[in-house]
């Protein structure tokens, strides 16, 4: 919960906005928003995220009763965002995602009023590597745990909070597939695990013996996903690969090479995670 002053650097990923601080019955309902999504069994990045937009939305609406704010208000706030910080899309919907959970959960309000304009989704297709490109880009670092780390996030098709969420236990080598627990939408499942992602796995299970978490932190704990995308940008800068890719290129590299190779679309959907079919027919349209 939340005690003393709240800064919004203490969450806030966006780096344009300047410090502030909540007064106490901002504080309250902010902390009032962590507890229900905690209950409600929220992800540690949604409920980063959500403290975050709120904070921020406390702040800009302080002197005001929450429960008079129009709609109007709210759009004019997001259109602050936008206007005065640049924000992207995505964070406009982050921020939208945590007014309306706070109206309709907290506060009890119909749903329906607060029916926000969201951006207009851009209808775009997913950056891949290719083959050739991906291979330059993993085997680029020269430390064996940075190796392991990108070529698991391809091989296996991993988001990057489920590389994170990885422990020993789930590489089950001797049925040949890492077990990914509660990954998006808290869902199991299983992926695959081939003979060349296991053998750099127990090399580098030899020299580092990590104890619980596949990959360990310097206190022993998971990974940090800031790490990640340090050893990415490096290995990214290494092998000359398109400055646009990301760690989730990867993982959309991995959908489309299986594609490019017929693999059934049903058997790819199954290995990502994805719930409805139409997510990973879009790899289609990346191959023509």
């Amino acid at each position: 919960m939340f005690t003393g002053k709240y800064t919004v650097e203490e969450e806030q990923q966006t780096i344009n906005q300047p410090k502030f601080t909540l007064n106490e019955l901002s504080l309250l309902a902010l902390a009032q928003a962590e507890q229900k999504l905690i209950l409600k069994g929220y992800s540690p990045n949604t409920l980063k995220c959500y403290k975050s937009e709120l904070a921020c939305f406390l702040k800009y609406f302080e002197n005001l009763d929450l429960k008079n704010i129009t709609k109007d208000q709210i759009e004019s706030y997001i259109y602050h965002l936008i206007s005065k910080y640049k924000i992207s899309e995505s964070r406009q919907n982050g921020a939208i995602n945590a007014i309306k959970f706070y109206y309709e959960q907290i506060l009890g309000m119909p749903r329906e009023y607060y029916d926000i304009q969201r951006p207009k989704k851009a209808n775009q297709l997913p950056n891949t590597l290719s083959i050739e490109e991906v291979y330059k880009l993993i085997n680029a670092p020269k430390n064996l745990k940075h190796r392991a780390i990108l070529t698991t996030i391809y091989a296996a098709g991993l988001r990057m909070s489920e590389l994170l969420n990885l422990r020993l236990k789930d590489i089950r080598s001797d049925e040949g597939y890492i077990f990914v627990k509660g990954g998006k939408g808290k869902k199991d499942r299983h992926t695959v695990l081939s003979n060349n992602l296991l053998k750099l796995l127990r090399n580098y299970y030899k020299d580092y013996k990590p104890s619980y978490w596949l990959f360990e932190g310097q206190d022993g704990g998971k990974y940090s996903a800031s790490s990640v995308q340090s050893i990415f940008r490096g290995a990214q800068k290494a092998s000359g690969a398109n400055p646009w890719s990301t760690p989730h290129t990867l993982r959309h590299s991995f959908a489309t090479h299986l594609l490019e190779n017929g693999e059934n679309l049903r058997n790819i959907q199954v290995l990502l995670g994805h719930e409805s079919s139409k997510t990973t027919e879009i790899y289609t349209h990346v191959i023509g």
